[in-house]
């Protein structure tokens, strides 16, 4: 078994624009920061075995600033969704609810992400096991890990997600107990 507990990046301009960052790769801008700096003092980084952050450029720094001298692995499987030729649009263009099994025009649906998520898990639970796992990354990496581990359909994580109900936390528990098939 491990535990991953799930934390998002800061605020970008693309967020603060209401624009779907994809696979652009944007840095915090001073919100985003400030929101890792209020982060970090809200949890204990003694708390993790290990942690994983996705490779895009607002990830790793948010990374960086919570989990200050921690060694960091930074994966790919972690990214943002493709949007594709959306990435960098306004979110009026990145409807979840029409990808997830329809990739993105030049880019990936949300079962891609699954997909990516899926094979982080069962490796991390084959080198890992027992271990408390912090991740930082994004939205459909999060959704996935919602599918993957409550067993529900993505119409269901799409419509609990947090940023849409604006329950935000510093932090969310997902246990991965055996093999994501």
């Amino acid at each position: 078994m491990i535990e991953i507990t799930y934390f998002v990046h800061g605020a970008t301009d693309d967020n603060v624009g209401h624009n779907s960052s994809g696979w652009n790769d944007l840095p915090l801008n001073d919100r985003g920061v400030n929101e890792a700096l209020s982060l970090k003092s809200k949890i204990k980084k003694e708390d993790f075995d290990l942690v994983i952050c996705s490779d895009l450029k607002r990830a790793m720094q948010s990374a960086d600033i919570v989990f200050v001298d921690t060694n960091i692995i930074y994966d790919k499987r972690l990214r943002e969704c493709n949007y594709g030729d959306f990435n960098g649009k306004h979110q009026s263009y990145v409807v979840y609810s029409d990808h997830v099994s329809t990739p993105f025009r030049n880019g990936e649906s949300l079962k891609d992400v699954e997909t990516r998520i899926r094979h982080l898990c069962n490796n991390l639970l084959e080198k890992y096991d027992g271990k408390k796992i912090a991740f930082m990354a994004h939205r459909a990496p999060q959704l996935a890990l919602e599918v993957l581990t409550k067993n529900i359909s993505w119409q269901e994580a799409i419509e609990k997600d947090w940023r849409k109900t604006k329950q935000w936390q510093p932090g969310w528990k997902y246990i991965v107990s055996k093999e994501i098939i």
